[in-house]
């Protein structure tokens, strides 16, 4: 059986006996649902595999690489799917995302494995990162998503994709600039904020606001959706 196939929609059972640990998948997956839950989303069984994989690798090659700061289960899970579960009911099907700095894969990669309509690009400069996300996405049996191991600059102008997605790579301001020239006309940026003051730009124009929290660790956060206007 396929790591994909080991969950149900609604619940993960592990399987242990009496004076056994329990099986850190399902743990895994178990924290995925909490934070799921209480964001107000619902992940499908196959995503659910796809995800729990995902992460469960992220621990493996993060104790060889570091891949993430993330120091408990809780961290990771929050650090890793709390803004995607944010960000994917307003993408629309079929689009094409950016994900800049990806990093460990948070939040393109998480968004590619929720939403396999879309086509998701990943931009990650560093080599050892590149080829854990390119990793994962083969585990995932998902080669539609691309791996760019530029930096996003030097993507700028192309303006080739629906949404522009960035978290942490660089400041809110420089952020949106890139991001504006990356969207396509009437596409989408989205800036991810901890304590920052949203940023502005004479061709964008905020669309969505929304304040939340990590569930499991309690960071407050700030997702603000720009459109583009020209």
């Amino acid at each position: 059986m396929s790591p994909f196939e080991r969950y149900h929609c609604h619940s993960v059972t592990a399987k242990h006996g009496p004076d056994e640990a329990p099986d850190a998948s399902a743990e895994l997956a178990k924290r995925v649902e909490r934070v799921a839950t209480a964001m107000g989303a619902s992940i499908p069984s196959q995503a659910l595999g796809a995800v729990v994989t995902w992460l469960e690798r992220l621990q493996e090659w993060n104790a060889r690489i570091d891949l993430t700061a993330a120091r408990s289960p809780d961290e990771l899970v929050d650090l890793m799917m709390a803004d995607v579960l944010v960000l994917a009911p307003h993408v629309p099907a079929g689009a094409r995302v950016i994900d800049v700095g990806t990093g460990a894969g948070a939040p393109g990669l998480a968004l590619a494995l929720l939403r396999p309509d879309l086509r998701v690009t990943l931009v990650e400069p560093l080599g050892k990162r590149a080829s854990f996300l390119r990793t994962v996405a083969g585990a995932a049996g998902r080669p539609d998503i691309e791996v760019e191991r530029v930096r996003g600059e030097a993507l700028r102008g192309r303006r080739a994709w629906d949404v522009a997605l960035s978290r942490a790579t660089l400041g809110a301001d420089a952020w949106l600039a890139l991001g504006t020239e990356l969207a396509a006309p009437g596409g989408a940026v989205w800036v991810l904020l901890a304590k920052d003051a949203p940023p502005s730009h004479s061709r964008a124009e905020i669309e969505i606001d929304r304040a939340y929290t990590w569930p499991l660790t309690g960071a407050a956060r700030r997702a603000l959706l720009y459109r583009l206007t020209s």
